[in-house]
Formats: structure tokens, C-alpha cells, sequence
């Protein structure tokens, strides 16, 4: 099951409630808004939107859905659609119940979506307000053969490792700025107590999020943008290269707390515990921006204070690595209200749509004319600042660009071959030829 781009927290009951709940929303209507009164350019209308969001990402969108109702007049229906988006859309359009708009969390199900002619590319307007907030990369992902479908309304900063401040006070540790301090910094915390590094194994996605930042560092943007596409092998020398790299932290038990095997039966959530939680077992955990929100809301950790974060690192020569992820709001042809979904967009493509969610937190947003005043908080502020500026050197999550039978499925492809990576990664070599023969048969080439 692939898990959404921006957050990681997704489990098999979260995905089982958050299907009943769309089977629920769906059967009752379902409205999220305020209802609308007599006035508004889209009075007496409805959107259906679409999307993976449960639990605090639910409801803090749908205040931005409320502002929609208040400046349009258009009542608003959330339906969570579970991690299987693709799915999801597919019965729906089947059905003839499509959804007008749909959070698509993964550039290769835009382009799935695009191709099977599901889509209404976005009007001039939204592409113009779009245009003029979002570097041209966000337009990009969301352009298939020349058609802008997909914008990019909330996206992940996935290049930040967060660590428990105490930790490395009581190491000696500072903050490392290159790949082979933070080797150095890991083993200064393992001899004062504490292994460096939670490493969330049992969640492979994790493992191919190592993978992206070292690669982006080492091969560089245009090395990255081939290897998304299968346009160079797996076997080339600089993914043999980025794998070496990596298993310089997942050989060495002091790097990784409990070792391969811990590592193996840790997932994301707990990862998060062992650095934050009661009884700390490592002093980092690697992963996005929503790692801050975890620790927060799980084991009452103030961002910034309590639970820091330092920027991946370079590594070797190269610079350091903004890799995110992101979810794309679509038009489908097929729908009801299409046209007061791309009301919807237009309003989704202003800072002030973004500004309500980056209010309520847990946000972040890649357009640069969102107020840095409007995020919750510092630490946010500054990871939302760091992704804005890295504009077009920002690369979206590979194994999101993936076709899911490699890039996105539980105990095969890319999260399994890692996962065995993990547990001996004696042969580089020989795992970048298993990557090969997995990815040539998902990509057909």
C-alpha cells in the first residue's frame, strides 16, 4: 500500500477507518462547510473533493474548504478516499459518482490519471495565480505532454533530520554540516549512551527516502531526474556509488539503534518514539517536516525547543539535498460540478487559501507569496522558508514518480530490495542490479 507523499502517519487501521469514512460521507452527503447561504457566485452548489487526509490534516482543511463556502457561497463535500487513490477514482468514475476534485499525493498517479484522459487541465486563471506563486518545478509534476492538470496546494520538506536537543548537549554534539560530521556526530551520541539513528525499517518508504537525499547530493538534479524517469539504469555506477554511501550508516550498530533487526522491526511512528518518546533509545530519526508534528502531538514536544531539526546534509562534494513530496489538487472531467471544482483551484492557488492551513499547522506550502507570519510557529516557518528558496533545485520524491509495482508497494520493488539492503549491505553492487530488474519491469523498458 502506498503510503500519501506529505504524511507518513498512515497505518492499515488508519486506511480501513479512513475507507468507512468515505463510504459514510458518501452515503449522508456528507458536507463539510457551513452551509451556504443566498449569496456567492456559487450558491446552490456543491464540490466533492477527494482525498488521503484523516485525522488532524481532515479537519485543519477543511477550515480552508469553510473560507471557499464563505467567499463563493458553494457548499463543500470532504470524502476521504484511503491511501489507494488510484483505486478509489477508478470505482468512483465507474460508478458515475466521480468526485469533482482530487488531492492526488503522488506524481505518478497524476500522470496515470492524465493518461486515461480523467482529467480538465486548470483554467487560465488558476494557472495564472499558480504561475506567479510557485516555481516552475511545482508546475512541472503537475504538466503531462504539455498540459498543466495538477496544482500543488500542500507539500513535505523531506531533507530535515530531527533530533532530541539533550542528546547532543550531553554528547558535545553541534549540529553536523556535512555527511561525514554526521557520521562523526553519530558516534560522538553512541559512546555518550545513545545510538545516533532510529531508523524506521519495517516502513520501507523511509529507506528510499535515505536513498533520495544521498543520490540527490552525490549525482546531482539532472542524474536525479534520470533515474526518476528509468532514463539511466540502476546498474550505473553513481546509484552503486549513493548505496555505498548509505550503507555506511547501515552497517554500523552504533548508527542504527537495535541494529538492522531493531531497524527492521521499527516503523515510522515508533522511530519517532525512540527519539522523543518516555524511554529515548536514539538521540535522530530521519525523515520530513512532519516528524516536528509527530513529536508534538504524540509525546508533547514543542518544535524548535524540545525537538529540533538540522538540514540533511551535503554529502562529499556535493550540496545538500531538498527532496519533497507533495499533493496535487485535479479537476476530473467526469464530474458533476467541474466547473465549480476549478473555482475551488483558483481559490487554492492564492496564498490566502494556504495561509488558513498554515495557520492551524502541520503545513507547509510551496508558494512564495504565502506570509512567513502565517505559519504557527518558528520552526515551521523555517522549514517552509528552506523550501521555497530552494526553488527549482527542490526534486519531488523518486519513489513517488515511481510506477507503484516498484516505487510504492509494501514487500516489493523498491521497499523490499531496500529493506534486504538494510539488513546486509555487504554488496552494492548486487542490490543495484535487483533495483534494475524491479524497475525494468515496472516501467516496461
Amino acid at each position: 500500500m502506498r503510503r500519501p507523499a506529505t504524511t507518513a502517519l498512515r497505518t492499515t487501521a488508519t486506511v480501513t477507518t479512513a475507507l468507512a469514512l468515505a463510504l459514510t460521507v458518501t452515503a449522508c452527503g456528507g458536507d463539510t462547510g457551513p452551509a451556504a447561504g443566498g449569496g456567492g457566485e456559487l450558491a446552490g452548489k456543491t464540490v466533492t473533493v477527494a482525498g488521503v487526509w484523516t485525522g488532524s490534516e481532515q479537519k485543519n482543511f477543511k477550515k480552508v474548504l469553510d473560507a471557499f463556502t464563505a467567499k463563493t457561497g458553494a457548499k463543500t463535500v470532504f470524502v476521504p478516499s484511503g491511501d489507494n487513490v488510484s483505486t478509489f477514482v477508478g470505482s468512483k468514475i465507474e460508478g458515475g459518482n466521480a468526485p469533482d476534485v482530487v488531492l492526488v499525493p503522488q506524481v505518478g498517479v497524476l500522470q496515470q490519471f492524465a493518461k486515461e484522459g480523467w482529467l480538465t487541465q486548470l483554467s487560465p486563471k488558476t494557472t495564472e495565480t499558480a504561475t506567479a506563486g510557485l516555481a516552475p518545478v511545482w508546475k512541472n509534476y503537475g504538466t503531462v505532454d504539455g498540459r498543466y492538470y495538477g496544482l500543488y496546494f500542500k507539500a513535505a520538506h523531506k531533507s530535515t533530520i530531527w533530533y532530541a536537543p539533550e542528546a547532543l548537549t550531553q554528547a558535545g554534539v553541534n549540529e553536523p554540516k556535512s555527511w561525514a560530521e554526521l557520521l562523526t556526530a553519530g558516534r560522538t551520541l553512541a559512546d555518550s549512551g545513545r545510538p545516533a539513528f532510529a531508523v524506521a525499517g519495517e516502513d520501507g518508504w523511509t529507506l528510499t527516502d535515505w536513498f533520495e537525499n544521498v543520490y540527490l547530493s552525490q549525482a546531482g538534479p539532472e542524474k536525479y531526474d534520470q533515474l526518476a524517469q528509468h532514463k539511466i539504469k540502476w546498474t550505473d555506477e553513481s546509484v552503486v556509488t549513493a548505496l555505498t554511501t548509505l550503507a555506511e550508516v547501515f552497517k554500523d550498530k552504533q548508527l542504527v539503534a537495535g541494529g538492522a533487526q531493531g531497524a527492521l522491526q521499527t516503523d515510522f511512528p515508533g522511530s519517532v518514539e525512540k527519539v522523543f518518546g518516555p524511554q529515548p533509545e536514539a538521540g535522530m530519526v530521519y525523515e520530513g517536516d512532519f516528524v516536528g508534528g509527530v513529536a508534538k502531538d504524540e509525546f508533547g514536544k514543542k518544535p524548535g525547543v524540545d525537538a529540533k531539526f538540522f538540514p540533511f546534509p551535503a554529502v562529499g562534494t556535493g550540496t545538500a539535498p531538498v527532496v519533497s513530496g507533495g499533493d496535487a489538487a485535479v479537476v476530473l472531467k467526469d464530474a458533476k460540478n467541474a466547473d465549480a471544482g476549478m473555482k475551488l483551484l483558483e481559490f487554492l492557488a492564492t496564498p490566502e487559501a494556504a495561509e488558513v492551513w498554515a495557520g492551524a499547522g502541520g503545513f507547509l506550502s510551496p508558494n512564495k507569496n504565502v506570509k512567513p507570519e502565517a505559519y504557527s510557529d518558528d520552526t515551521t516557518r523555517a522549514t517552509a522558508a528552506s523550501l521555497v528558496a530552494a526553488g527549482d533545485s527542490v526534486r519531488f520524491d523518486m519513489s513517488d514518480q515511481a510506477p507503484a509495482a516498484f516505487g510504492g508497494t509494501k514487500g516489493a520493488g523498491e521497499w523490499k530490495l531496500l529493506q534486504d539492503f538494510l539488513r546486509d549491505p555487504s554488496n552494492p553492487k548486487a542490490t543495484a542490479a535487483a533495483l534494475e530488474a524491479e524497475a525494468a519491469k515496472a516501467y516496461g523498458n
